[in-house]
């Protein structure tokens, strides 16, 4: 990895220092007469193809990254889609970040359904190819008009209602999307039933448009749920429309900003109207079951009637096509319809994760009548009728339970659709905190609590304000009842949405992330052993997702921290070992698991993380706004909010992969939060000398608080963020003022001037290493940052705590005065030991990386890597366990693992 010449970084910082301060897509000007001006160092085309099989099916469009090596194009670069037969796809681009140099590092790509049959594609310099529809946007003061050349949506920008309207042809599909929300203010804890509810309605306080298209457009809409003079509950949604379709996507984000003891939300859903023009008998209800399992119904049904209206219509029925004339059928049955019921109401209730009920009723006063049932449901549903209907779904519906479906009054002249991301039929959200304190007041009782439960209480700290949750829908406008495999398609898309992924091959080529990582390699005994081994570590927690039933609104995307082998069972109820909270990085070896293998299984393990950790792990609102909590029984339980579990390196991955525009705002919210340092002292707990925050003088670690920041400012800079100048300027002031520490990163930690963003110069030497510091991206930010910035002293300052951290006690001493007292999670350090050795050439360094590696106090080669049964009376369901295995060393393990092979791996011993 070698650093960018000091000329060029010269030339390049004028010209982002000034660029920077106008837009996130403004080009640069002086950079791309650079670049052109330089030879491309490989400008072959990037491939791709879908993540899963199967291609498009019926969703929307996909929007996926590319990832290019630097220098290689200039910001101003149009690019075309070709399939692997040279048909031409049209193709809608944007930057979502730069190298330095002012040359593309990442570029976004939005493809429509014409992409639908291709399953190879490749992204190369050239002029898109003209879609034979695009998308189009116009605007008024209040209102905003997406037309994807196949349906029309009118969307507010004021009121209650987000989308007014939604037609095909003309037709009316749907109107009034709205949120609802219904609250509760006491909970039945006893038997007493006394409860009442209250609903608000989602009340928009703004709406922009993020995209115009051609291919692609996205409006986004802010607001807050209200009744009466009470609002709160802010939303952000996305709505999404590609060229052509018929379908519409929805991201639904909600924070929570109510009181814990008093605030429980009953029901949270999302509800549309859809108008019926239909006979009922020319009305249909289809809901999904499990897989490809639908109930297929209509509003009045022909069938099982004792009399028979002819074969071909109750075929034509259950088609979902138009029946013929009645006064062709039998007309024992044509004279007695108005005696056939009309079944106005659906309910699909999942309200675990192995259960649905499905029931239906005539009309409200009337009994419901069970429906079936199964276990998990899709999540998707169609109510409509020969003449057009609305097709929906909520993705994770079961995995995010408690869900439902509603249909309401499809035997009127419109139905209600609600999709609720939290069942009103389950019991209330319960967000209060799950115990008492118990005594534990001052910061030594704090202590000794942690030294037994390993929770770090503090009252007052156990609070869910501010947490977040987001959630994806699909919704299709029908021109008229779709076929029993258009359904089955629909629904799919809505469970695993089609991906568009760039190679593992091209990512590595691109050197992104630091070029900490390099393709699946099983050509020797003991390489192919390490990914044995990495296959079977992913294996488990994927299978133990599903044993340990990890599923649920909150907590689905979230895997445990430590095992309780006397129990059988993970210790989910035990302080700080139960939710993990991505300590120690597991998200990031997800990720490196996935940029190396290509594999959808992971991507879909390491999304499901991004979205959990990023929203319900971190505060959104109020003063701990920025930080994230450290693990435990309740995802926001411990008292320790910190830098190291919001930080955006956990993030960048799937943004860069997907440019989704919710985790990009995720990153965007980080770049002030080295603010928080006023609000809260990590370490508040155990200083041994008094401390009181200075916006001139904060104490900020060199280690889990700094990589979190720098992680933050590099994401602005390189996507050309509105604050990336002052991003840019933080990340290397303060790269530059640790690297003037007497001792570097030793030093440990430093006071930061917020106004200047550089860490003061220490008078005196000191040794402040700790376990966790580079455990939590530091190694990975180090890696890029080097990479990318020309500061030879940081570079210098890294690589001897790479070189020392897992050097011997005398050598420590020898350097620094003195050793760094008692260390832990050597194998994960290894991965600095090979970090070194590839910067150095150091054979020395390589060879200890892989025997510390091996032998030390991780998975070491003596691990047996056995599955034990667990049945019986020792678990709640039959399944297996692995006692050795902890998701610590697991996340370390694979980090070092990935990260060895790719620098120092033909060092690896036979």
């Amino acid at each position: 990895m070698s650093a960018i010449p000091r000329r060029s970084l010269l030339k390049v910082a004028a010209v982002a220092g000034a660029a920077a301060q106008f837009s996130w897509a403004l080009g640069r000007g002086d950079a791309r007469a650079a670049v052109a001006a330089e030879a491309p160092a490989d400008a072959r085309p990037a491939r791709v193809t879908w993540l899963e099989p199967g291609g498009f099916g019926a969703a929307a469009g996909s929007t996926f990254g590319v990832a290019w090596p630097r220098g290689v194009h200039p910001d101003d670069q149009v690019f075309a889609l070709t399939t692997a037969d040279g048909a031409a796809v049209p193709v809608q681009t944007w930057t979502t970040a730069r190298w330095p140099d002012g040359s593309l590092k990442w570029t976004a790509h939005a493809v429509g359904p014409e992409a639908a049959g291709a399953e190879r594609f490749t992204v190369a310099p050239g002029t898109p190819a003209t879609a034979a529809k695009t998308v189009s946007v116009t605007e008024t003061g209040r209102r905003i008009t997406i037309d994807t050349g196949t349906v029309r949506a009118v969307v507010s920008k004021e009121g209650g209602k987000l989308v007014e309207s939604v037609t095909r042809d003309g037709v009316k599909i749907a109107t009034d999307g709205r949120l609802v929300l219904l609250r509760q203010g006491d909970l039945d804890d006893g038997d007493r039933g006394d409860a009442s509810w209250d609903r608000f309605d989602g009340e928009i306080s703004g709406a922009v448009v993020e995209q115009r298209g051609p291919v692609r457009a996205v409006v986004r809409i802010d607001g807050k749920h209200r009744k009466g003079n009470r609002s709160w509950l802010p939303f952000s949604v996305r709505l999404y429309f590609y060229a052509g379709s018929e379908s519409f996507r929805m991201v639904h984000t909600v924070t929570y900003d109510g009181d814990q003891r008093k605030d429980f939300i009953r029901g949270l859903g999302v509800r549309f109207t859809v108008p019926l023009r239909d006979a009922a008998y020319d009305r249909h209800i289809r809901i999904a079951g499990e897989g490809a399992g639908f109930l297929t119904e209509a509003v009045q049904g022909v069938t099982g009637l004792r009399r028979d209206p002819g074969a071909a219509v109750r075929a034509a029925q259950v088609k979902g096509e138009k029946l013929p004339d009645p006064a062709t059928w039998d007309q024992r049955v044509t004279t007695r319809m108005q005696y056939v019921p009309t079944w106005g109401d659906y309910t699909l209730a999942q309200l675990s994760a192995d259960g649905f009920t499905l029931r239906k009723r005539t009309k409200p006063g009337h009994g419901w009548i069970p429906a079936g049932g199964g276990r998990r449901a899709s999540g998707f549903g169609y109510v409509g009728g020969v003449t057009g209907g609305l097709s929906f779904g909520l993705r994770d519906f079961w995995q995010k339970h408690p869900a439902q479906l509603d249909i309401r009054g499809a035997a009127g002249d419109a139905a209600q659709v609600t999709l609720w991301l939290w069942s009103p039929e389950a019991q209330p959200m319960d967000l209060r905190f799950y115990h008492d304190g118990m005594g534990q007041d001052t910061f030594p009782e704090q202590l000794e609590g942690l030294n037994i439960t390993y929770e770090d209480h503090e009252p007052g700290f156990g609070t869910p304000y501010g947490i977040a949750r987001t959630s994806e829908l699909m919704f299709w406008a029908n021109a008229a009842t779709p076929a029993a495999a258009t359904l089955v398609d629909q629904a799919a898309a809505v469970r695993t949405p089609p991906q568009l992924a760039v190679s593992p091959e091209d990512l590595v080529r691109a050197r992104v992330f630091g070029g900490l990582f390099s393709p699946v390699d099983r050509s020797t005994p003991a390489r192919a052993t390490i990914e044995d081994h990495l296959d079977y570590l992913f294996t488990y927690y994927k299978d133990q997702v599903e044993q340990r039933r990890w599923y649920g609104f909150w907590d689905y995307g979230d895997i445990m921290h430590t095992y309780d082998e006397d129990r059988h069972q993970w210790r989910y109820d035990v302080g700080g070992y139960a939710w993990d909270n991505s300590e120690l990085s597991p998200d990031l070896w997800l990720w490196y698991a996935y940029l190396r293998s290509g594999r959808a299984d992971i991507f879909r393990f390491a999304e499901a993380m991004t979205r959990h950790t990023g929203e319900v792990d971190v505060y959104h609102l109020g003063t701990w706004a920025g930080l994230g909590t450290r693990h435990g029984v309740q995802h926001f339980a411990d008292s320790a909010k910190q830098q190291r579990i919001s930080t955006a390196v956990y993030r960048r991955p799937y943004y860069f992969l997907t440019a989704d525009e919710r985790v990009g705002d995720l990153m965007h919210a980080l770049v002030d939060s080295d603010e928080t340092f006023l609000a809260l002292d990590p370490i508040r707990k155990i200083r041994t000398e008094p401390y009181t925050p200075d916006r001139h003088a904060l104490s900020i670690g060199f280690g889990t608080d700094w990589s979190g920041l720098a992680a933050a400012w590099l994401t602005e800079w390189e996507r050309g963020g509105p604050k990336a100048a002052k991003a840019e300027a933080r990340l290397r002031s303060t790269m530059e003022t640790i690297a003037a520490q007497p001792n570097g990163f030793v030093q440990g930690t430093g006071l930061y001037d917020l106004d200047t963003g550089r860490f003061a110069i220490a008078d005196e030497p000191a040794v402040g290493v700790s376990h966790l510091s580079a455990m939590f991206g530091l190694v990975e930010m180090c890696a890029e940052l080097i990479d990318l910035v020309d500061q030879p002293r940081f570079k210098e300052a890294w690589l001897d705590y790479c070189r020392y951290f897992n050097a011997s006690k005398t050598e420590q001493a020898a350097r620094y005065g003195q050793n760094f007292g008692t260390l832990l999670l050597f194998q994960g350090h290894s991965r600095q030991d090979a970090y070194a050795a590839a910067q150095l050439n150091d054979t020395r360094l390589a060879q200890r990386a892989w025997a510390t590696f091996d032998r030390s106090d991780g998975y070491t080669a003596a691990m047996v890597w056995d599955k034990t049964p667990v049945q019986g009376s020792n678990a709640l369901e039959p399944g297996y366990e692995h006692l050795w295995i902890s998701t610590n060393t697991t996340a370390l393990y694979g980090l070092a693992a990935i990260q060895n092979l790719a620098l120092v791996g033909d060092h690896l011993p036979t």
